[in-house]
C-alpha cells in the first residue's frame, strides 16, 4: 500500500473538520481501496440535528386565470416520471455533475463529468451512470475537491478541469443552494413523481450536506481549491459579507435589477439562506465558529466613517448595507442569541481594558450604535448641512431637518442583552457629571441611539390599561446588581437610610424579572445617555447668550470707533459672529436627532408610564390610575419611593420640560394628561421630593405647557388644565401650596428662585382665570384661613420689593439717558466715565425687565384676587400691608417724581404704566366697600394724600383707563378715606407714649402684647403674625417658632389698656371743657 499524498491529508483534515458535526446516517459504499477520493470517511458527513423545516418557494404571482365554463373539462395533468429519473436528474441539475462522460459531452460540460469518482464506483461493483442520494455526498465533494489549475497526463480528465467554470467554493455552492430551492418549488406545485415524500427527503438531503459544506467554507475558505485570482482575504465570510451589505433599499440603486447571477444570493433570498444556516448548525457553538468572523468582519465597516457620518457627501451610504446586513443576522433568533456571545459583544477579547470611551469602538454593536448628527463625534453634519444658519430660510433648515431624519430611521439572548445595556450604564456613570471631558465618556450618538434601542424592549409592557405595571419590583434595587447606585442621590432618603433599606428589604425581594430590568436600565441609559444629551443641547444655547451678550457689549459700546482700539474692537465683533454661527450650526444638528419625530413620540410614551409609575408607588391605594389617585398625598413618604434614585423623577420632569419648550406638537396625540396630573401631584404634596430645584422645574414645565402655541393662546396644556377633573380640582391648592413652600428652599439663591417660580405661577393663574371653576377653587382655597392669608401676604411682600426695584432701576435709566441726550456735554465727558454709565445702563436694562414684568403680573392677581374675594385681605396682618404698599406705588406713578418714569421705549423694559395704574386703581375699587381697607388706607401716615388720588383719577378719565362709573367709585372711596382719617386722628391722640408700650419692630402702641417663646421679647400680636407669614423664625434670635408659641402677657396689656383710658378720658375731660367754655361764652 502506497504512503498517502499531500492531496490525500488535505483530504482526511477537511473530513475530520466535518466529523467534528453530528453523524450522516446515509448509508455510503465503502471504498475497495484508497484512490485519487478518499471515500471511507464520507460516511460521516454532518447532518443536522434536527429536521429541517421545508423551505417554502420563491413567491411568484399566480397567471390570471380568465372565467371558462363550469362544464369546460381541465387541461390534463402533466404526465409524471418514475422516480429514478426525476432522482437522477435533480441531483445532476442542483450538482451540476455527471457520471456520463456522453453526458457531459451533450450538456456542452455545464454538467462536471467525475470521471475519477466514475472509476471508483465501477471499481466498487457500482457499474450504473445513474445518480442515487445514497452518493449524493461522495458526489458533492469530489465536485468541491475539483482544481482548475492541477496538472494531469490524463486528456480527457484536462477537458474536465478545463470545463470547470470561474467561480469560488462559495458561489457554487451558493448555486446549489438555489437550484434546491428551484426543485423544492417545482415539486411542491407541479407534483412531477408519485413518491413525494421521498423526493422531498432527498431535497433536504441535498439542502443539508449543502449549507454543511457552505458553513466549513465560511470558516476555512482555503481548504478546497479557489480560483487562482482570487485573494483569500476576499473569499468564505467575505463571499456572505456582499449580499449582506446590498440589503439596504438604500445603498443600491433605486431601480436595480432585482434578478441576480445563479451564484449570487439576491436581497430575498438572503434571510431564507442565514435561516438554513442556524437550522443546520444547531450547536451554539458550531454556528459561533460558522459565522462570528462574518458579524466582525461586517461590522468593521462601520469604523471607518468620514466626519460627515450619516450624512456623507458623495452618495457615500455604506453605513446603511451594514446596519441592513445586522438587520438580517439578528432577525434570525439564533444567530441573534450568537452575536450576543460572542467576546466582542461587551467589547472584550482585544486584550485592552474597556473604557467608557472605547466600549462604542470594542463592543460589537457600538460602531453602529455610535451613527448619529451630534456635531461633538461628527462635525461634518452641522457644517455640511446647516452651515451659515443665519443666513438660510426656515424652509432650507426644515429640508435639512427632513433629509437627516430620513436617514436616521434607516438590533434576543436575554441576559447577554441585558448586561450590554448594564455596561453601558455602569461605564458611562460619569456623563451625568457637571463637568464632562467627552473623550472619557461614550458620545452622544451611541448613547441616543442605544436608548432608541432599549424603549423598542420596553413598549411590550407599557400597554394602554397599565396591566403590567405591578411586576415592577419596587424592591429591585435591593438585590440587582447592574445598577450602581451608591454614588446617586436618593429621591428623599440619606445614603444610610437607603443602605439599611437594602439590608432590610433582601427578603422581600424577588430574582430581578425582565420587565423591571429593562425599566430601570431604561431610566438609567436615558439619565447617562437621551437626557444627558439634552442637556448638552440646552448648554450650547446659554453658550450662544453668553457670546450675544459679550457681542452686544461690544458693539453697544461706541467709544472704540476711531480710535486705535477699533481693529481689536471690530475683530471682537466678527469672532463673536463666528462663534455664534458655529453654534447655531450645532444646534441644528442636535435638533435633528434629539427631536426626531419617532424617537420623541417613544420616549413620551416612556416617561409617561414612568411618571405613572412614580404616582402608584406613593398611591396609599396603588391603584393609580385605574382610579386617579386622590391629592395631596398622605404626609408619610413609603421608605420604597424614598430610596429610588432622584434621577428617575428628576428625568421625568427635564423630559417634559423639554418637549414642552420644544415640541410641544409632539404632545398633541398624548403625555399631557400624564404631565399634568405628575405635576400636581407632586405640587400638592411637595414634602415627597426634597430637591427644591426639582420642584421648581415641575413648575416650569406647567408654565411653558401653557405659553402660547398655535393657535392656541393657552398653549399645549391650557385645554388639558381647564377641562381635566384633577386640574380643576387641584391646580388651585397645588399653585398657592408652592407659592408659600418657594419663599424658603434652604438653597443660597432662594431669594431670586423664588421670584422665577411666582413669574410662573402668576402666569399660570392669568391663563386658567377665565374658567369659573378655577375661580370657585380660589374661593375653597380661602377658608383655609391661615393658609391664604400666607400665600396673600407673600405676594403682597413681592408686588412691594419688585416694584420698588422696577420703579428705582426705571428713574436711573430716565437719569442716564436724559444725561446722554445732551450730546454735547456728553461727548465732553471722559471716555472711562462714559463707558462705565453705558455699561451701567446695560445692566439696569437687564434687570428692569424681569423686575417690572414680574410686578405688573403680581399685580394682575391681587386686582384678580380681590375681585373674587375680599375676606382675607380684610385680615388685620394683612390689610395695613396691603394699603401701605398700593398707597407707595400709586405716589410713584402719578406724584411729583412720576416725570423720572418716562425712558425711551418703555416696551423694551416691558413697562407699562398706564396697565399698572389701571390695575392698582382697580384693587381700590375691587375693597372700597370694606370698612377695613378704608381705615387701613386712611391709617397710612406715609404715602396715602388725597391728591394723589385725584390726579390719578384725572389720568383715568384722560387716556382713558376707567369707566366714568368706576371714577366716581374712586372718589366715594377717597371721600370715605378723608373722614375715616379725622376719626383716627382723633382717636389715637394719646400724646406721649411709654417706651414699653410701643412695639419694638413697629414702634407704635400695642394693642396685643405677646412675649416670644425664645427671645423672650415683647411684641404685638398683629406684628408678629405678620413676621410669620413670610418668616418662620424668631426675628431677634432666628429660632424657629409658630404663632402658637408665644405667651400672652396680660399684666401688660392691662397696663396699656388702662392707659390708654386714662388718656381718652382726659381728652373727653378736655374737650368738654372747651365745649361749655364755647357755650358760656355765647
Amino acid at each position: 500500500m502506497s504512503e498517502p499524498t499531500d492531496a490525500d491529508r488535505i483530504r482526511a483534515k477537511r473530513l475530520a473538520k466535518l466529523q467534528a458535526g453530528s453523524t450522516s446516517n446515509s448509508p455510503t459504499p465503502s471504498p475497495a481501496s484508497p484512490g485519487p477520493s478518499i471515500a471511507a470517511p464520507v460516511a460521516q458527513l454532518p447532518h443536522s440535528k434536527q429536521k429541517l423545516p421545508s423551505i417554502p418557494p420563491q413567491s411568484t404571482t399566480p397567471p390570471f386565470q380568465r372565467n371558462v365554463p363550469l362544464k369546460r373539462k381541465s387541461a390534463a395533468p402533466a404526465p409524471k416520471v418514475d422516480y429514478q429519473t426525476w432522482e437522477n436528474d435533480t441531483i445532476s441539475t442542483v450538482l451540476k455533475v455527471t457520471l456520463s462522460k456522453s453526458t457531459a459531452e451533450a450538456n456542452e460540460y455545464d454538467l462536471v463529468w467525475l470521471k475519477h469518482l466514475q472509476a471508483e464506483l465501477e471499481s466498487e461493483g457500482y457499474s450504473y451512470t445513474t445518480l442515487t442520494s445514497d452518493i449524493v455526498d461522495r458526489l458533492l465533494i469530489t465536485r468541491l475537491e475539483l482544481d482548475a489549475q492541477a496538472m494531469s497526463d490524463d486528456l480527457e480528465y484536462v477537458s474536465v478541469l478545463a470545463s470547470l467554470p470561474p467561480q469560488s467554493v462559495f458561489e457554487y455552492l451558493v448555486g446549489c443552494w438555489k437550484r434546491i430551492n428551484t426543485a423544492k418549488s417545482i415539486l411542491l406545485k407541479k407534483n412531477p413523481v408519485s413518491e413525494t415524500q421521498q423526493a422531498t427527503a432527498l431535497l433536504d438531503k441535498l439542502r443539508d450536506l449543502i449549507i454543511s459544506y457552505t458553513g466549513l467554507n465560511l470558516q476555512e475558505p482555503e481548504m478546497f481549491p479557489q480560483p487562482a485570482d482570487r485573494s483569500l482575504s476576499t473569499l468564505g465570510s467575505h463571499e456572505l459579507l456582499t449580499p449582506l451589505l446590498s440589503l439596504s433599499a438604500l445603498s443600491t440603486p433605486l431601480y436595480a435589477s432585482t434578478t441576480s447571477p445563479q451564484t449570487t444570493l439576491a436581497p430575498t433570498e438572503v434571510q431564507l439562506f442565514l435561516q438554513d444556516l442556524a437550522a443546520r448548525f444547531t450547536d451554539p457553538d458550531e454556528l459561533l465558529n460558522t459565522l462570528s468572523t462574518l458579524v466582525r468582519t461586517l461590522v468593521a465597516h462601520s469604523l471607518v466613517m468620514p466626519s460627515e457620518g450619516i450624512g456623507g457627501s458623495g452618495g457615500d451610504s455604506a453605513w446603511r448595507g451594514v446596519i441592513g446586513g445586522m438587520e438580517a443576522l439578528v432577525g434570525v433568533k439564533p444567530i441573534a442569541e450568537m452575536i450576543t456571545r460572542m467576546p466582542q459583544w461587551l467589547g472584550e477579547g482585544y486584550g485592552v481594558e474597556v473604557t467608557a470611551a472605547n466600549f462604542e469602538r470594542l463592543s460589537l454593536m457600538g460602531p453602529l450604535l455610535r451613527l448619529g448628527t451630534f456635531s461633538r463625534e461628527w462635525p461634518g453634519i452641522a457644517q455640511t448641512y446647516f452651515s451659515d444658519p443665519t443666513k438660510r430660510s426656515r424652509a432650507d433648515v426644515d429640508s435639512s431637518n427632513a433629509s437627516l431624519r430620513g436617514t436616521l430611521k434607516s438590533l434576543q439572548a436575554r441576559d447577554r442583552v441585558l448586561e450590554y445595556f448594564a455596561a453601558v450604564v455602569r461605564l458611562n456613570v460619569k456623563r451625568a457629571g457637571m463637568q464632562v471631558e467627552p473623550d472619557t465618556v461614550a458620545s452622544d450618538s451611541f448613547m441616543v441611539n442605544l436608548q432608541s434601542v432599549l424603549l423598542r424592549f420596553a413598549e411590550p409592557f407599557m400597554d394602554a390599561r397599565y396591566t403590567k405595571m405591578d411586576r415592577i419590583d419596587p424592591y429591585y434595587f435591593s438585590v440587582s446588581t447592574r445598577i450602581d447606585l451608591k454614588e446617586e442621590t436618593r429621591i428623599k432618603a440619606t445614603s444610610d437610610e437607603a443602605a439599611q433599606w437594602v439590608e432590610e428589604s433582601k427578603s422581600k425581594a424577588a430574582t430581578p424579572n425582565f420587565i423591571s430590568d429593562i425599566f430601570y436600565l431604561c431610566n438609567a441609559l436615558g439619565h447617562y445617555g437621551y437626557i444627558r444629551t439634552i442637556q448638552v443641547y440646552e448648554d450650547l444655547g446659554k453658550t450662544l447668550d453668553d457670546y450675544q451678550r459679550h457681542h452686544d457689549m461690544i458693539a453697544g459700546d461706541g467709544s472704540w470707533m476711531g480710535t486705535p482700539q477699533q481693529a481689536h474692537a471690530q475683530a471682537a465683533i466678527d469672532n463673536a459672529k463666528n462663534e455664534m454661527s458655529k453654534i447655531q450650526s450645532q444646534q441644528l444638528a442636535y435638533r435633528v436627532q434629539l427631536l426626531d419625530p419617532e424617537l420623541v413620540f417613544r420616549y413620551i410614551g416612556f416617561t409617561s408610564f414612568a411618571s405613572t409609575w412614580l404616582i402608584r408607588s406613593v398611591d396609599p391605594r396603588g391603584t393609580h390610575p385605574n382610579p386617579v389617585v386622590e391629592l395631596p398625598l398622605p404626609k408619610d413618604v413609603p421608605m420604597t419611593f424614598r430610596v429610588l434614585p432622584e434621577f428617575i423623577i428628576e428625568d421625568v420632569i427635564e423630559f417634559f420640560l423639554f418637549v414642552v419648550r420644544h415640541s410641544p406638537e409632539s404632545l398633541d396625540l398624548s403625555g399631557k394628561d400624564e404631565l399634568v396630573i405628575f405635576a400636581l401631584t407632586f405640587l400638592t404634596s411637595t414634602w415627597y421630593i426634597k430637591n427644591p430645584f426639582l420642584k421648581a422645574k415641575i413648575n416650569e414645565a406647567v408654565f411653558y405647557g401653557v405659553l402660547p402655541y398655535g393657535n392656541d393662546r393657552h398653549g399645549i396644556l391650557g385645554h388639558t388644565l381647564n377641562t381635566h377633573p384633577v386640574a380643576l380640582k387641584n391646580l388651585i391648592p397645588a399653585l398657592t401650596h408652592f407659592y408659600i413652600e418657594v419663599e424658603q428652599t434652604g438653597a443660597s439663591s432662594q431669594f431670586y428662585d423664588k421670584f422665577n417660580a411666582r413669574r410662573n405661577i402668576a402666569y399660570i393663574l392669568k391663563a386658567v382665570w377665565d374658567n369659573p371653576v378655577h375661580r370657585d377653587a380660589l374661593n375653597k382655597e380661602a377658608q383655609n384661613v391661615d393658609k391664604f392669608i400666607r400665600f396673600i401676604n407673600l405676594m403682597i411682600n413681592d408686588v412691594t420689593y419688585l416694584m420698588d426695584e422696577s420703579l428705582s432701576e426705571l428713574t436711573q435709566i430716565h437719569n442716564i439717558q436724559v444725561e446722554m441726550r445732551d450730546q454735547n456735554a456728553w461727548n465732553a465727558r471722559p471716555q472711562q466715565y462714559r463707558r462705565e454709565r453705558e455699561g451701567t445702563l446695560r445692566g439696569l436694562e437687564r434687570h428692569a425687565s424681569g423686575y417690572t414684568t414680574l410686578g405688573r403680573s403680581t399685580v394682575g392677581l391681587l386686582k384678580d384676587f380681590t375681585a373674587e374675594t375680599k375676606g382675607p385681605f380684610m385680615m388685620p396682618e394683612i390689610v395695613d400691608k396691603l394699603a401701605v404698599m398700593l398707597d407707595y406705588n400709586l405716589d410713584a406713578l402719578v406724584g411729583p417724581k412720576c416725570g423720572e418714569l418716562r425712558v425711551q421705549d418703555p416696551e423694551k423694559y416691558k413697562f407699562s404704566p398706564r396697565q399698572l395704574l389701571s390695575d392698582i386703581l382697580q384693587v381700590y375699587i375691587n375693597l372700597s366697600d370694606q370698612e377695613e381697607f378704608v381705615r387701613a388706607v386712611a391709617n397710612d401716615g406715609r404715602s396715602y394724600k388725597k391728591e394723589l388720588f385725584e390726579a390719578a383719577m384725572e389720568t383715568a378719565r384722560r387716556v382713558p383707563l376707567k369707566t366714568e362709573a368706576e371714577i366716581r367709585v374712586v372718589g366715594s372711596f377717597v371721600s370715605r378715606v378723608e373722614e375715616m382719617k379725622t376719626t383716627i386722628e382723633a382717636e389715637e391722640d394719646l400724646g406721649e407714649i411709654p417706651e414699653e408700650f410701643l412695639d419694638p419692630l413697629m414702634a407704635t402702641i400695642m394693642r396685643d402684647p405677646v412675649t416670644l417663646p425664645s427671645s423672650r421679647a415683647i411684641v404685638d400680636r398683629s406684628t408678629i403674625k405678620s413676621h410669620l407669614l413670610s418668616d418662620s423664625k424668631d426675628p431677634f434670635n432666628r429660632v424657629p417658632m409658630v404663632i402658637e408659641d408665644v405667651v400672652p402677657n396680660v399684666e401688660l396689656k392691662a397696663q396699656i389698656d388702662a392707659f390708654i383710658t386714662e388718656r381718652k378720658n382726659k381728652r373727653l375731660t378736655i374737650e368738654e371743657g372747651i365745649v361749655k367754655m364755647d357755650v358760656s361764652m355765647d
